[in-house]
Formats: C-alpha cells, sequence, structure tokens
C-alpha cells in the first residue's frame, strides 16, 4: 500500500493519472477519507495526474495523539508533496480540506496553481461546540456523534439519491480512529484565517451549499468569496459534503475552473484535433481535400464551433457526446450523419450493446420507423467493421 512518512506521521495516499500531467491534490472532511473524490476522479484523469490521501488520523494514515493544527495539516501536505517530487499543484479541500487549503494559500502560494474551497469557513463556529464534540467522543466513541454529523453531510432533500454515498460515509466515520478524528476537531476549533484571507493571492473558486448547516453561504463562503482577492464563487442545492450530494456539478464547476479556455487562436487547431479523433483521420483528410473557395467557410465553422468550442468541452466524456449525436440524427432523420458517427464510433469506445440500448430508447421517443431505419444502418455498420476485421487478418 502506498505511504509515506510526512512531518512525523505515516500518510496513506493514491496517485493516479498520467505523470506528464498537471497535478490536482484532493483534502477530504473531517471524518470521511479520500475515497469520497471518487465520483469525481475518472472524468479529471484525462486532464490530471489526481493525489488523494488520507488526512492524519483518519482513513488508513496515522493517528498520532494530541491536538491538531491546520499548520500540522498543512505541512503534511508539503511534506508528502515533496517525497512524491511534485513541485507545484492545484489544490481542492472540502471542510477541513478547505481550512488546510486556506492555510496553504497563505503560507505556500509559490506551490499552488489553483485553489478550491468548498463547503468552508474561515473560523469553524464557537470553540463550545467543538469541546463538546470533543467530550462526545473522548467519552462514547465515534458512536456518539454519527448522527449528528450525518444530518449535517447530508440534506433531507437528496439523501435517497445519495443512499449509496450516505451509507458508506456512515461507515467511514464509524471507523474513523477517535484519536485522530478528536485531533482535528481541535484543529478547526482553533482556525481562524479571517484576518489573512486578502492575502491569499492564488486563483480561487469558493463553493458552498445552500442546504449545508455546519458551513452555510452567510458568514462563511461568503465571506470567503468577499475577501479573497478576485475569488469565484459557486453555491450549489446541496448539504455539507456537496460533492456527493451534486456530484457532476461538482465536477462541472472543477472543469471549468482548472481548465485554460481556448482563445480563437487555437480553437481551429483543438477542432481539427477533435475531430480526427472523433471521426478518424481518412474521414477529415477526405474533408480538407474537398474543401474549396466555395465551401471553406463553412468548413472552418464546422472545426471552430462544432468540434472546437463544443466538442472540446470536458462535462461530457466522448462517448456521452456521441450517443447523444447518435440519437438527435437518428431523430432528426440524419441518416448520413447517423451511419457516419456509427462507423467512427464502433472503431473508437462504442460497443454493439450502445448502439442497441441507444434505438431502444430512440423507439419509444422517436418513434418505431426512426429506431428500425437506426437498427437496419447499424446492423450493416457491424457487418461492415466485421468483414474490415477478417480482411485485415488475412
Amino acid at each position: 500500500m502506498p505511504f509515506a512518512n510526512c512531518n512525523h506521521a505515516g500518510l496513506f495516499y493514491r496517485l493516479e493519472g498520467m505523470p506528464e500531467k498537471p497535478v490536482l491534490v484532493f483534502s477530504h472532511s473531517i471524518g470521511t477519507d479520500h475515497a469520497m473524490w471518487a465520483p469525481q476522479v475518472p472524468d479529471l484523469l484525462s486532464h490530471f495526474q489526481v493525489l488523494r490521501y488520507d488526512t492524519r488520523g483518519h482513513g488508513a494514515s496515522e493517528a498520532t495523539g494530541g491536538e491538531y493544527s491546520i499548520e500540522m495539516l498543512g505541512r503534511d501536505v508539503l511534506d508528502l508533496a515533496d517525497v512524491l517530487g511534485i513541485r507545484e499543484f492545484a489544490f481542492c479541500g472540502l471542510s477541513l480540506g478547505g481550512a488546510i487549503g486556506q492555510w496553504l494559500g497563505l503560507n505556500a502560494s509559490d506551490r499552488l496553481t489553483h485553489l478550491v474551497l468548498a463547503n468552508t469557513s474561515p473560523e469553524f463556529g464557537e470553540r463550545s461546540n467543538w469541546e463538546m464534540r470533543i467530550k462526545l467522543v473522548r467519552e462514547g466513541g465515534m458512536a456518539g456523534i454519527v448522527d449528528m454529523a450525518m444530518q449535517r453531510f447530508f440534506s433531507p432533500q437528496t439523501m435517497p439519491n445519495s443512499s449509496a454515498y450516505a451509507s458508506i460515509v456512515r461507515l467511514l466515520l464509524l471507523g474513523t480512529d477517535p484519536v485522530g478524528y478528536v485531533g482535528c476537531c481541535a484543529a478547526l476549533r482553533d482556525f481562524n484565517s479571517r484576518q489573512s484571507l486578502r492575502n491569499i493571492r492564488v486563483p480561487t473558486l469558493v463553493i458552498s451549499g445552500d442546504r449545508d448547516i455546519s458551513t452555510p453561504w452567510a458568514d462563511n463562503g461568503e465571506v470567503l468569496a468577499r475577501e479573497i482577492p478576485n475569488a469565484r464563487s459557486l453555491r450549489l442545492p446541496a448539504a455539507h459534503l456537496s460533492n456527493l450530494e451534486r456530484p457532476r456539478s461538482f465536477l462541472a464547476a472543477l472543469l471549468g475552473f482548472l481548465l485554460p479556455g481556448l482563445d480563437d487562436a487555437h480553437r481551429s487547431e483543438a477542432g481539427f484535433a477533435m475531430r480526427r479523433a472523433t471521426l478518424g483521420e481518412d474521414y477529415v483528410d477526405g474533408a480538407i481535400a474537398a474543401t474549396n473557395e466555395f465551401n471553406r467557410e463553412f468548413q472552418d465553422l464546422i472545426t471552430r464551433y462544432a468540434w472546437g468550442t463544443i466538442w472540446t468541452r470536458p462535462q461530457l466524456d466522448a462517448r456521452m457526446r456521441r450517443l447523444l449525436v447518435l440519437a438527435t440524427m437518428a431523430a432528426l432523420g440524419r441518416w448520413e450523419e447517423f451511419a457516419m458517427h456509427v462507423r467512427a464510433g464502433l472503431q473508437q469506445e462504442l460497443e454493439p450493446c450502445d448502439l442497441k440500448e441507444l434505438l431502444l430508447q430512440t423507439a419509444v421517443y422517436a418513434g418505431v420507423p426512426a429506431a428500425n431505419k437506426g437498427f437496419k444502418i447499424a446492423r450493416k455498420e457491424l457487418e461492415d467493421a466485421v468483414s474490415q476485421l477478417s480482411k485485415e487478418k488475412k
């Protein structure tokens, strides 16, 4: 298992993705572990090398004795990055992780490219509340606060849709070492960055949940967004663990903030690359060869806006975009385009089962005749693909 000795504690971590990609570090809430970021990771790996870790006292990381501080936890992150040879990284922290992110923004801004502060605060409520929580855990273990914590982590409105995540989080919370949990409670109890926020000079995104009773927008996220220079903000209809209640919205916010937008000078270049990756070299070369003065502007329109603006958006993966295109083409009867995208899709990420489900859906919502035509075209493309494969083997 991947462990690193950081700042006199053994930290468990997961580093995934291609080494040449920029690094994005995730830091979780108190009472959870690195797995809380699982919904976001798969769609991020084509853009980032993703580093998740268990905060000291949580998950598989060591629960050292005594009270912790946010500075201690922040230095854990810097030591882990140094051990892994990571000089520069973007950082996304939620709740406790967001406090760590603030400390990094104030004390290690030269190491950060971007900072995402989710469901967090410059000051986490009254000291007496944390003292009571510490007392409950010391006397009754994690079972003494699990129900209270779960009511804060998830909102009643979304609990049915988050039940799978909620059951896992409950188990994680119950399995957290009380020593580590108390240590982190002390760190949050003592944290106060209100007077220093204007010194954070890292591009920052603040995410809050409108149903978050632990760190509501008022006097928490709004303070961060107001005081951190040029910070952006986003409010989601979610409770404290907003990345689990609204996983796609949270991911879209990350991608929109962390990835650079394309200017006009690079949109055509990106469009050609995407067009080739999606439709194949032969098709695009043929389209280029057929370009003349009459249709040149039309070809530029397709490349720049369809492929360079829409297809390059990171919020949907290539498979989903292709299925949406096929469904639209079938519903509108654009059969030449439908056949082209079926052919190209079968050479890339689509499988026959994808086409079957798409066309069954088409039958219900666009009519049986459209699905019937689509099945005929898809079957021919499948047969042609098998025939081509047989020729290549010979």
